[in-house]
């Protein structure tokens, strides 16, 4: 279990601090559940870098190639790192009528707004109640297509897993976090489906 100091960032020797207050966006009042992303760049430098510039967007956590944990972000914060949501009563099978006749024509913005009039579990965890963990990986496309829809994400190494596990644990037994509330990012929003496949906690 962590300890915080008064600024919201862990007290643990395995845990490096590294503010980048550029990607906080306001006050973080309850943590529901954890997000779990890659970065699509080759190097945990390059994600420090573009997390200290102005509207930058990034998560509570980093974990580098090396297995290396920064926090960038106070846990007192939210940061922007999920995106809308994908309708979680879909997913499993429980909408009810009304949820799907909004969901019947492809509208992710309405269906998002559905979706945050709603609380954690009956949706996916947000910006509002949700921690961010990004794992530095790279993402492969081919010449001039989008990566966002046909880049590959590079597998999450060894060392990269092992602090996965580690820090989801800690941060679950903190703010009593369910496992069924930890999600990789594909599943809660539109995202590339290969980010963070291979990652596993």
């Amino acid at each position: 279990m962590f300890s915080l100091d008064r600024q919201g960032y862990v007290i643990n020797a395995r845990v490096k601090r590294t503010p980048r207050p550029l990607i906080e966006r306001g006050a973080l009042q309850k943590i529901k559940g954890i997000i779990v992303h890659q970065t699509g760049g080759s190097s945990g430098a390059s994600s420090l870098t573009s997390y200290a510039m102005q509207n930058a967007n990034g998560t509570h956590f980093l974990i580098d190639k090396d297995g290396t944990i920064y926090q960038t972000a106070s846990m007192l914060r939210r940061t922007s790192h999920v995106g809308r949501l994908r309708a979680r009563c879909r997913a499993e099978h429980r909408c009810s009528p009304t949820e799907l006749q909004v969901l019947k024509n492809f509208n992710p913005k309405n269906e998002h707004r559905m979706e945050m009039a709603k609380e954690v579990p009956q949706r996916y965890p947000s910006n509002e109640d949700s921690v961010g963990i990004e794992i530095v990986g790279a993402v492969f496309v081919g010449k001039g297509l989008n990566p966002a829809e046909h880049g590959i994400y590079e597998p999450v190494n060894g060392q990269q897993k092992t602090s996965l596990r580690w820090l989801i644990g800690e941060l679950a037994s903190t703010f009593g976090i369910p496992m069924t509330e930890i999600f990789k990012h594909p599943v809660v929003s539109r995202k590339n489906p290969t980010e963070a496949k291979s990652a596993s906690w």
